[in-house]
């Protein structure tokens, strides 16, 4: 997995926890359900990845 691509995992996937974290503490389901839809897309990229490398394997 290349360093730059596994930073963006990991910035997507706190970015979206956060704000879902944050959506969901002042009762705002909109930004909850934004906040997951950007850690789940963190988690594909980091999937994405590790696939990736499996293949070099």
């Amino acid at each position: 997995m290349s360093a730059s691509e596994k930073a963006k995992a990991k910035t997507e996937q706190t970015a979206g926890k956060v704000e879902k974290e944050a959506g969901r503490a002042v009762g705002n389901e909109s930004a909850a359900a934004e906040g997951s839809a950007k850690e789940s897309k963190g988690d594909l990229r980091e999937a994405k990845e590790k696939a990736k490398d499996a293949l070099k394997d």
